[in-house]
């Protein structure tokens, strides 16, 4: 094993040899480091005044090159920090001082007002200046990039239209910086950190974790079978800040590297539990531009780049984003443990509100989602009460294979309307033989009422909910028509300058 945690800060080595798993990264820089550039807003991972940057290699072994991810500083444990470069405000600035290319270009927008979220703006702005869609082709989202990047960061002074200027100025015109140049010797480095080690540090809170295969990992979990596992840990850390709870031990998974993967079967895309919903997302878009728009909005940019696909369907929340699409397309979720694997239908591993089927010891390694059959037709809507970074209130997902118009096979799912992720069986008998068209409306309506009994809550009252769910039909009926009006909420906007 490795007793300690080694990364980059800035270009500065950092090996911390004693360390509580649920140390986050934004108490470290605060308090041990003294880099108070990076504020502390909400504490939940939802304003962005926190966002940092990791650095990490990515691409096959020999072709690798840096990419840079923001996250939420203030959800993300130390321990995660393993093998990257964090970057702060503070490590833009020039070795003379100078002001970094996107902070320069904040003042002569006058990006900034009372500056509190400022350093979370700057940096979501520097990374998407080296991981721009532009720059790595992975432009598979309706949205505006920066539209996209700026989604985490919330500005209570309102005043988005300067950093908007400020964002477009900077990817018209993008300049090489001094990462550019130090690109290579700092791949060198976060290379040669790279190990087959299991990481154990402890501190006065606890164990962390961190094993990088995947026999390492099942034996952890079998002889820590209360061990709390994380991966993004976008959910598990809002225990700590929020329910100020003491996990002991973490297991983090981010580190084994065959679980962040994404490869093609005869069943399938297999997508590894540790493939991030940033990645998920871009690749699951190329099935259908409904995945792609739903991973899109799934949290913002920060989360995304954190939080993983199987994290996201392990921790089994009924109003998980990912859950229902996947079940509707008849995706299979794929476990492990130290005796060995299984799989099972997706929509079999949710049990009851908080239960799974998982055993103690095993762990969530993959899902195969498969592709959508000749003549089948899918739809995935998310209501919410923001358009961006919010939780759904429901969310309905259709896959409905046609001969014309009629409808033979049906598979339908909803988040959001149960205590788990759950098909909606009636409804689907019901549409099996009818036409899609408005006749199918109200048998559909009826059907679905004995589906579900939702409850009422924060996000929305029971009768809201049924009637939404329902209301989907209508919605994919007018959306499949010859003449199909303009249903979606359109993520683009006219430059901040017109």
């Amino acid at each position: 094993m490795r007793h300690a945690i080694r990364f980059l800060l800035g270009h500065e080595l950092r090996t911390i040899e004693a360390c509580g798993p649920t140390l986050t990264v934004l108490d470290w820089l605060r308090g041990p480091e003294r880099l108070i550039g990076t504020k502390e807003g909400c504490n939940e991972g939802d304003c962005g005044a926190c966002t940092v940057v990791l650095v990490r290699p990515e691409g096959e072994p020999g072709a690798e090159r840096l990419r840079y991810r923001t996250v939420d500083a203030c959800i993300t444990f130390v321990g995660q920090l393993d093998g990257c470069q964090v970057l702060t405000v503070e490590h833009l600035r020039g070795a003379d001082g100078a002001l970094h290319p996107v902070q320069r270009l904040m003042v002569e927008e006058h990006g900034s007002q009372c500056g509190f979220c400022t350093p979370g703006f700057v940096m979501s702005l520097f990374a998407l200046t080296k991981d721009s869609p532009a720059a790595t082709g992975e432009a598979w989202a309706s949205a505006s990039p920066i539209d996209d990047a700026l989604a985490g960061n919330l500005c209570r002074c309102t005043g988005y239209a300067p950093i908007v200027r400020a964002a477009e100025r900077a990817l018209s015109a993008p300049a090489p910086d001094a990462f550019d140049a130090a690109h290579d010797a700092t791949l060198a480095r976060l290379l040669a950190l790279r190990d087959d080690e299991t990481i154990a540090v402890s501190g006065a809170r606890g164990r962390f974790f961190a094993p990088a295969t995947l026999p390492a990992l099942t034996d952890l979990v079998a002889e820590h079978p209360g061990a709390t596992i994380v991966a993004g840990a976008t959910d598990v850390a809002l225990w700590v800040t929020k329910g100020l709870r003491v996990l002991d031990p973490v297991i983090w998974l981010g580190r084994v590297r065959d679980l962040a993967v994404i490869t093609t079967t005869p069943q399938g895309l297999r997508i590894g539990a540790g493939v991030t919903l940033a990645e998920a997302g871009a690749t699951l878009a190329g099935l259908h531009p409904d995945l792609g728009e739903l991973f899109r909005r799934h949290g913002a940019a920060q989360t995304r780049n954190a939080g993983t696909l199987g994290g996201n369907i392990a921790n089994g929340s009924p109003i998980g984003d990912a859950a229902p699409a996947l079940i509707a397309l008849g995706a299979t979720l794929h476990l492990a443990s130290r005796a060995g694997t299984r799989d099972l239908p997706l929509e079999d591993y949710f049990i009851a509100y908080g239960r799974q089927d998982r055993a103690a010891d095993e762990i969530v390694t993959g899902v195969t989602v498969p592709v959508l059959a000749e003549g089948a037709r899918l739809a995935v809507y998310k209501i919410s009460k923001r358009f961006d970074e919010d939780i759904s209130a429901v969310l309905g997902a259709f896959r409905l294979t046609l001969e014309g118009n009629t409808i033979r096979q049906a598979r339908i799912a909803y988040g959001g309307m149960a205590g788990t992720p759950k098909r909606a069986t009636h409804a689907e008998a019901a549409l099996i033989g009818l036409r899609l068209d408005a006749s199918a409306i109200p048998v559909f309506k009826a059907a679905l009422a004995q589906d579900f009994t939702p409850l009422s809550d924060m996000r929305a009252s029971a009768a809201y909910r049924l009637k939404v769910a329902g209301n989907l039909i209508e919605r994919l009926i007018h959306e499949a028509g010859p003449q199909a009006p303009e249903t979606r909420l359109a993520a683009v906007r006219e430059p901040a300058h017109a």
